[in-house]
């Protein structure tokens, strides 16, 4: 260390989410405070600062840098070397420095923070009532930017020249809106404009009054938000909910909701003290809560269901809009069925005019598209379902020195995730990949985090189901670049891992993998699934007992087959002739055909899925027989079996599980036997959805002890969709504990195959 006296140099190296957060003035400010000399700036890949000062003021200096950084910042590393002194006199904050092949976390788009809200509600303010108001501590990041560094005109902001008063904030290292890239009032920022279907302006003197009075009257209107369109309509109106459904061509699937304030929400549902953290986070995500029966939100925005989503404001036009009308709104994705969110205005007049009555759009570009996030808290741990806005782009750290790996992710709730040095870059929420402008929402957004970050993937993992069109993209660039390796990753085993590296846990586990289908590694389908596996490698332990899908994909969508091709494989074909309530929906010929299908195995793939196994039961006992959307038939069984838990407590189904070699495997015949006897003696629906909730969660139970004897393994990550029910997850959590196993379950990644991507990408680094 060099010293002149008690003067010293420090060069500083500050990494993580550094840039955009307000970090270089919150430098400057302890710089001026302590009477340090030097600079600060950003570089491509961190924050870089030269500062000297006595010994005493720089660690003083480095001990607050640590520790009461910016509330939007999030450091990862601090480096500090020490050198002689040079000829500084002041501090400066200097111009960034772009660096060719440097990358850093990029900052995800953050809630409307509170003092950018009292001045949009001060009618003194020069921001009184404007809609894009914001400053280094919220507003757009993610959805503006193009390319890092990030400076405005490398965002979408460029083309607003900031007004003197803008400017001044923004050169002003002691202002709060210091570098804010959006930064913009009435003067100098995008505008507002209401519009009808055919991009005619409304002319109005008030926009949000008029669109507001437009909601209250029925009428369906398309807002513009940080990352696309959202439709709103009045929550507490049947008809207009309904008209929604109807134009969106979403019967049944549930819509969220958007309300001003945790009072509010507190009207509506029962609220815990985590779930009112992350309502009002600065990530400010949907959060399905329990729904109050005397809420006046009408029961068309999520039919059957005991939970609704819920959001407040997140963005300034969000918060002036939702107290001018006074109401609950539907807020749900600009799009029609599975299709990507709408993010451009004539892209949106294009595909929106057909849903929305009016247009509430504005003249900032969005960059890249931007879900809303879903979450839930369990266990009192916030879980994210969908991962989006406010979480993405920013990355899961690894413990391990990561290839550039892209993970190409699943078919449905499709994520891709890019690894380099000690990050995993998963992407927002990209949709089910069933036509092509999913597919090209996948190619575009992969292209600006390739940019982003200057990653340039060597090995390209993909899922082993041939049909899936990200597997299929992933073999077009391999036959495109001859020297990309391939690396095919098994679902149920990139389910694991996936769960495996959001807890930073690289010990071998028993992994329990329950969802719909996965291809397995046998050609059959997969989904109930017992595994003992770490980042390189499974063994399948045990599994459900196959058992056929009659028709396929066609059993998937319609339950009742499922449930009529499981009771002729395990009761035999007298079990149809019976007078079960759910046969009344399959006519004589369709019966007919189930039955060949068995028998002859045409179109009838063997499955181990437990989701599947959850649309029999409900269809069987006549909850749902056809579907609207995925897991409708399972989550409806979830919603009535809590009315039945009390009444059953502990007590399941008997199931069997029997040894096969290494692999043991659960048999399902008493199980259903037992069902139908149930209802021949009139036993409630939601005693036995109650019955067969237990019965599941014990048997994952058995089947991890069973494996944990053998293997001397005691710990347990579950993963896949059906650990989205949370019924299950808060039965088979304390069961597991209670047979002395520790329990991983998600957190930061969804469960569902939203989380693949990433377990694709960790395991192809390790093979």
């Amino acid at each position: 260390m060099a010293k002149v006296g008690t003067f010293e140099l420090a060069r500083i190296s500050a990494r993580g989410i550094v840039q955009g957060v307000g970090f270089r003035p919150f430098v400057y400010q302890l710089a001026s405070r302590y009477n340090l000399k030097g600079w600060v700036c950003n570089t491509s890949e961190d924050v870089k600062i030269e500062i000297q000062g006595e010994s005493k003021d720089l660690k003083r200096f480095l001990s607050e840098l640590q520790n009461n950084a910016p509330p939007l910042a999030h450091i990862e590393s601090i480096s500090v070397t020490y050198h002689p002194p040079a000829e500084y006199t002041s501090f400066e904050i200097r111009h960034s420095i772009a660096e060719e092949g440097k990358y850093q976390p990029v900052s995800p788009d953050i809630a409307t923070c509170q003092a950018c809200l009292e001045e949009i509600f001060r009618p003194e303010d020069r921001r009184y009532h404007y809609p894009f108001t914001n400053c280094t501590n919220c507003g757009p990041r993610f959805t503006i930017i193009e390319d890092v560094p990030y400076d405005r005109p490398n965002t979408t902001m460029r083309s607003f020249i900031m007004c003197p008063d803008c400017q001044a904030e923004y050169d002003n290292p002691l202002d709060r809106r210091f570098h804010a890239q959006p930064n913009a009032c009435p003067k100098c920022g995008p505008s507002l404009e209401l519009v009808d279907t055919k991009g005619n302006q409304i002319e109005t003197s008030d926009v949000i009054v008029t669109a507001s009075q437009l909601l209250k009257h029925g009428k369906i209107i398309a807002i513009k938000g940080l990352g696309g369109f959202l439709l709103a309509c009045d929550a507490t109106n049947e008809k207009a909910v309904k008209v929604l459904r109807q134009r969106k061509r979403r019967p049944f699937k549930p819509l969220a909701i958007m309300v001003a304030d945790m009072e509010e929400a507190r009207m509506h549902c029962l609220v815990s003290e985590t779930e009112g953290k992350l309502l009002t986070s600065q990530q400010s995500p949907i959060v399905l809560l329990q729904w109050k029966q005397d809420s006046t939100v009408c029961q068309a925005v999520a039919p059957n269901l005991k939970y609704l989503g819920v959001m407040l404001p997140y963005t300034p036009l969000h918060h002036l809009f939702i107290r001018e009308v006074g109401l609950p709104l539907v807020m749900t994705s600009g799009n029609i069925s599975e299709e990507p969110i709408a993010k451009d205005n004539d892209e949106a007049l294009r595909r929106l005019s057909g849903i929305a009555d009016y247009f509430l759009v504005h003249n900032r570009d969005i960059y890249a598209r931007y879900d809303d996030s879903v979450t839930c808290v369990e266990h009192g741990t916030a879980q994210v379902t969908r991962r989006a806005r406010s979480y993405a782009p920013y990355p899961i750290h690894l413990d391990f020195k990561a290839k550039p790996v892209l993970g190409c992710g699943a078919e449905e709730k499709n994520t891709f995730c890019l690894t380099k040095d000690s990050h995993a870059f998963v992407s927002q929420h990209i949709g089910d990949m069933e036509n092509l402008e999913t597919l090209e929402h996948f190619e575009n957004t992969l292209a600006l985090y390739k940019r982003l970050f200057r990653i340039e993937p060597e090995t390209i993992a993909y899922d082993l189901h041939p049909e899936y069109l990200s597997t299929k993209y992933a073999l077009e660039l391999g036959s495109q670049f001859s020297h990309l390796k391939l690396v095919p990753i098994q679902h149920h085993h990139a389910h694991i891992v996936s769960c495996m590296t959001d807890n930073g846990v690289e010990s071998t586990v028993i992994g329990v993998a329950l969802d719909g289908t996965g291809y397995g590694s046998d050609g059959r389908i997969w989904g109930g699934e017992f595994l003992v596996a770490d980042y390189k490698d499974f063994q399948r332990m045990g599994h459900l007992e196959y058992l056929p899908l009659p028709g396929g994909v066609a059993a998937i969508k319609k339950p009742y087959r499922t449930a009529a091709g499981y009771l002729i494989k395990l009761l035999g074909e007298n079990s149809l002739k019976n007078k079960l309530a759910f046969l009344k929906q399959i006519d004589t010929v369709e019966i007919e055909l189930i039955k060949r299908q068995i028998q002859t195995g045409l179109n009838s793939p063997l499955c181990s899925s437990m989701g599947r196994l959850f649309d029999a039961v409900s269809a069987l006992i006549d909850v749902r027989g056809e579907i609207d959307y995925e897991g409708q038939a399972a989550v409806e069984l979830e919603m009535i079996a809590y009315d039945g838990c009390d009444e059953v407590g502990n007590k399941g189904y008997p199931y069997s599980i029997v040894n096969n070699d290494v692999v043991n495997i659960i048999q399902l015949k008493e199980l259903l036997s037992t069902i139908v006897e149930d209802l021949y003696r009139g036993v409630s629906k939601t005693t036995i959805s109650a019955m067969f909730h237990n019965a599941v969660a014990q048997m994952i139970c058995e089947m991890c002890q069973l494996i944990a004897k053998r293997t001397g393994i005691n710990q347990v990550a579950l993963s896949g969709g059906v650990f989205q029910n949370r019924l299950l997850l808060r039965e088979v959590v304390p069961l597991l504990k209670a047979a002395d196993l520790s329990v991983l379950t998600h957190k930061h990644i969804p469960c569902n195959d939203g989380g693949i991507s990433l377990g694709q990408a960790v395991i192809a680094n390790f093979i």
